[in-house]
This record gives C-alpha cells, structure tokens and sequence, in this order.
C-alpha cells in the first residue's frame, strides 16, 4: 500500500464537476479564459483548476503560463500560510473521532497504514474530511498514477510557487479555516450510516485501483469541458455563496492589476459561475485554446 508522508489539502471542485452534457452555450477545450474591459488596459485571465493535477499538468500548458507571467497579480481560493495550514488546524484539536464507528476493522487498518507517517492526526479528521481526503488520495494515486514518493504540489499550489518564483503577488479569496468550515457544513446533519457507506466505496476503490471511476480526471486532462452557463447553480453554499462573495474583491482587483484568477473549475460553470458574473459587470471574456 503506498503511504504518504503529508495531508493533501482539502478538496471542493471535483464533487460537483460530474454531471457534463452539450446543450451548452459554452464548449471550448480548453479552461482558461482571457478578461478585458473596453474601460481599462489591463489583461486578466480565469483558469479553471482540479486541485488532483499538478505540475506536469500546467508545464505542459504553455499559453497558460504566458499568461501567468504577464500577471501582477494571482488570485487563488487560499493561501497556504505557515501555521495556519489544514494539517495545523486539525491537529490543533481537541475531539478525536471514534473510528469503530465509521470503519471496519479491515478499512481501519487501511487508514491507519496511509497516515503511518502523516504529520496529521487522522484521529482529529471529522468524517467528511476524511472522505474527501480519500476521494482526492483516490484520483491522484489512481486516476493520475502519482507515485507515492512524489511530493510535488497540487495545481492551485504549484501554479502559485511558479508565481512566487516570477515575483507575483498573491491574494487569497478565503482562509484555509472557512474552507474547513465549508465541507464540513455541506453535509452537516448526515447520518451516520451514509458516512460509513461513503468511506467504504472509496476505500474499496482505492485498494482494488479501480481505475473504472476516473472519467472526471479523463475528461479534464482533454478539457471537454462543457460549461453550461444556462443552468443554474446546484450547490447554493458550496459554489452560488461563495461566487458571490469572491466576485467583489475580483472586481477590485481587476480594476488596478493584471490578475490570473485560478480557482476550482466549477466556479467559472453554471448561471452563478464567474464567467457569468464577469460578463454582467461588462467584462468581455474569451476563451484561450489549450489543446
């Protein structure tokens, strides 16, 4: 069984990509996007990650980082902050979850032997977070064939060490604690038994490497992204609360720098997506072919 030696941060895009279909008024292969105003000089971009991919994934896109080094600024959905990281706020906790009641004994040594030399205190995980960590270890070491001794940086992280390498400022639309906060409030109230089922169909994905599950990662790696602008937003706390509440720093910025937007791909998707919500403050917004 591969081991690894650090949590990877939590994850929200990929629960709600699934689902594409091509009554859309929006299909490009590709999942970056030029921003410019008849009102302003500056050129800005959208780029839409999946927090499973990485490096290899964005060196391969060379008009991506064009783009990325034309830029005053990166926008991200959080800063990774010394002290403040995933790994410190769980561990900071005081309540262990009792994981007899989630796991069977069998997938309880399965989780045991993965956080063997995590700096993480698997105890401390709620169960949503441990599902989600699952489900990205799953598209990472499965979908993706990471190597178990690959520590190299999720895309949304690398994208941002490469701006930190050119110089580029940073901005974090949220903290690393309200995204805790998010994926836990998001099932708030699940029973217990849906909890059990979830961990089990993941960990039995994982250790068969049932690789029949990683159309997500497929359709992505070939951008057949369909954006489907005209249909509404189905996660109102998840993806409309929180557009609209990136959008207005968004817009400010947009309006002083060059900014190279990265977030979740889903929130460019949808009625409530940024694509929309740019195009509503007079943003003309035009796809960059990546493929």
């Amino acid at each position: 069984m591969k081991k690894i030696t650090t949590i990877l941060f939590l994850i929200f895009t990929t629960t709600y990509l699934i689902g594409q279909n091509s009554n859309d008024s929006l299909k490009h292969k590709t999942v970056l996007f030029k921003i410019t105003n008849q009102n302003s000089k500056n050129i800005s971009y959208l780029f839409g990650t999946h927090h499973a991919f990485g490096k290899s994934f964005f060196d391969s896109l060379t008009r991506a980082n064009q783009a990325l080094e034309s830029c005053d600024l990166l926008i991200k959905e959080n800063l990774n902050i010394p002290g403040r990281m995933a790994e410190d706020i769980i561990n900071q906790r005081t309540n262990k979850t009792k994981w007899n009641k989630y796991l069977n004994k069998i997938d309880l040594i399965f989780v045991k032997t993965l956080f063997d030399k995590s700096p993480t205190d698997y105890n401390k995980m709620t169960p949503t977070e441990m599902y989600v960590f699952l489900n990205r270890y799953f598209k990472q070491q499965i979908c993706l064939n990471k190597s178990a001794n690959d520590t190299s940086l999720s895309l949304d992280d690398y994208i941002g060490s490469r701006a930190i390498e050119q110089n580029i400022e940073l901005y974090g639309l949220e903290t690393t604690e309200e995204q805790i906060d998010l994926i836990n409030k998001d099932v708030e109230g699940m029973p217990r038994k849906k909890h059990k089922k979830r961990l089990t169909n993941i960990i039995r994905k994982i250790s068969n490497e049932d690789s029949d599950y990683c159309e997500e990662i497929d359709w992505y790696s070939n951008m057949e992204v369909s954006y489907q602008l005209n249909v509404p937003c189905s996660n109102t706390l998840m993806l409309t609360d929180r557009n609209n509440k990136w959008i207005k720093p968004i817009k400010e910025l947009l309006e002083k720098k060059n900014c190279f937007i990265a977030v979740g791909l889903s929130h460019l998707m949808y009625e409530c997506g940024l694509i929309n919500q740019l195009k509503k403050l007079g943003y003309n917004i035009t796809p960059i072919e990546l493929k």
